[in-house]
């Protein structure tokens, strides 16, 4: 089984030097989220000559950065769950991700606050988890201990031992079986916590990690209880200068290898000649040849849009429409004129429906009159975020994907409003008087800016079938020279799962000896 420690993940492949450009093979890399910066990264220690070209006019994908009145917003990821396979790309270009990025813990690491008022304090600490427990149900503590060990089991049959497993043949998904059944994957993870847990509201807490990653815990496997084991063992840590500060970490180790980041330069086609890769156009008419992409765009959208159907066998539109695919998500990024002390970094504001809101999101595809959401306070640990004396706000709404036919142009005002209302009511008193800034985006705009299939914010759910073995490959089924890393690729979505896909294409593409002068 292939097993790692962070301490060996520190350990990598002696470094090469920077490929100067026209001495290695070339390689394209489409779009520079996580998974992309870190396939660059990869692929240049491996001796490509490496050039990104990304759709916006800046770094990071999903976690691309807003500043806005003297407000700074990530616009996605927020926490970093296992900041060891960050290290290791900075110790691939001979540096210390010390030295670049200031990493916080956060404790607790979040607030999951139920509609009653009532709240469960979710930290690293396991004095103090037991006690949270024990107050809302002593009588789940020794269920609760074997819920933990069944989630260190999925974190290392899973995550250790398949996270970086590219899943390139029948034999790799045989040969994970054992693992498989081992975690009880066929068991959603709301079903395995309910298995120990007799509590509803401690349910709730041990089984919402999936919506993290764009799936619904009544439907994901359980070997997603590996989360709640990952956050234990390696802790939950925020960035000072926000999410963004590590994207610009990463690029700056772009630039020290000398690799390119072209700007403002979105992929229209992935072309291929004689069934093969041979580069891509851009949208302004421009060809880039090279015998090698890696997509780190939205896999679904990659297929059915960059690349022509008379070369897709495997990944047809009509297997593309078939898949179920994560939510969408409704983000207002807000600032205030005053600020809220008592609001943790990182809080999950629950509405007063779990199951049957989640089945109207994923099932049935409609918008509910009410909803859940997750509150990110960043000025509770990095007061630069926002002017003096003002507090820096995202609020993040699941909500359905695209095939709920909403009219975001239009609703997305009165949404926000209903939002800013219900916070107002509960956890941000007088919020509607102190906005000062504000901005939002819906699905519609996952479609149209992020180019995300059907606006889901993280492609397809992690279901037991759409995952692994199941998911979009690594390697490219259908086209020799074509790499998919990211969220809708082996092993999925968050960071964690983004960057261990790059991981996971060193094991599928091939390793070039570079003719470097010293």
């Amino acid at each position: 089984m292939n097993t790692f420690t962070p301490h060996e993940l520190l350990e990598p492949p002696a470094q090469s030097l920077p490929v100067q450009p026209g001495q290695g093979p070339k390689a394209l890399v489409i779009g520079s989220g996580f998974g992309g910066l870190a396939a660059a990264i990869r692929l240049s220690v491996k001796g490509y000559d490496v050039e990104v070209l990304e759709k916006l006019d800046a770094a990071g994908g999903r976690a691309y950065v807003y500043r806005q009145d003297g407000f700074t917003f990530d616009a996605g990821p927020t926490i970093i769950t296992a900041p060891f396979l960050l290290e290791e790309l900075w110790a691939l270009c001979g540096r210390k991700f010390s030295d670049d990025v200031d990493l916080r813990p956060m404790e607790p690491f979040y607030r999951v606050r139920f509609h009653d008022g009532t709240w469960f304090d979710y930290s690293g600490d396991p004095q103090a988890m037991a006690d949270e427990v024990a107050r809302f149900s002593p009588e789940d503590l020794d269920g609760y201990q074997e819920f933990l060990k069944h989630a260190e089991k999925c974190r290392t049959l899973g995550f250790e031992g398949l996270g970086s497993v590219a899943f390139d043949t029948v034999g790799d998904l045989v040969a994970a079986i054992p693992s498989f059944m081992k975690m009880e994957a066929w068991r959603s993870i709301y079903a395995l916590v309910a298995k120990y847990l007799k509590n509803d509201k401690l349910r709730i807490v041990m089984s919402f990690h999936p919506l993290l990653i764009g799936g619904n815990p009544f439907s994901v496997t359980c070997a997603y209880a590996l989360i709640n084991s990952l956050e234990r063992t390696w802790g939950v840590h925020s960035a000072m200068g926000g999410t963004g500060a590590i994207v610009q970490g990463l690029v700056r180790l772009l630039a020290l290898r000398g690799i390119k980041i072209r700007y403002n330069a979105p992929v229209t086609r992935i072309n291929i000649e004689q069934g093969r890769v041979s580069g891509v156009t851009l949208g302004d008419g421009t060809v880039i040849d090279s015998s090698v992409v890696v997509s780190n765009a939205d896999t679904s959208w990659t297929y059915k849009y960059l690349v022509a159907p008379e070369h897709r066998k495997h990944w047809t539109d009509a297997k593309i429409d078939r898949g179920r695919y994560s939510m969408g998500l409704f983000v207002w990024y807000f600032g205030t004129s005053r600020q809220y002390p008592d609001v943790p970094h990182h809080m999950m504001v629950l509405g007063p429906r779990y199951k049957e809101l989640l089945k109207d999101i994923f099932k049935r595809h409609k918008l509910a009159d009410d909803f859940s959401l997750y509150l990110h306070r960043p000025t509770a640990t990095d007061p630069s975020l926002a002017p003096a004396g003002c507090d820096t706000f995202y609020v993040l709404s699941p909500v359905p994907h695209l095939d709920s036919v909403t009219d975001w142009a239009s609703y997305a005002e009165t949404y926000r409003k209903k939002i800013a209302k219900a916070l107002s009511e509960s956890v941000l008193p007088g919020l509607e008087d102190c906005i000062v800034t504000s901005r939002v985006s819906t699905p519609q705009d996952f479609h149209d800016r992020l180019w995300s299939y059907k606006g889901a914010g993280f492609g397809l759910e992690p279901l037991l079938l759409q995952s692994a073995w199941f998911r979009p490959h690594n390697r490219s089924e259908d086209i020799p020279g074509l790499y998919m890393v990211g969220a809708g690729t082996h092993p999925g979505a968050g960071v964690p799962g983004v960057l261990m896909s790059a991981k996971a294409l060193e094991t599928v593409i091939p390793t070039v000896i570079p003719h470097v002068k010293r």
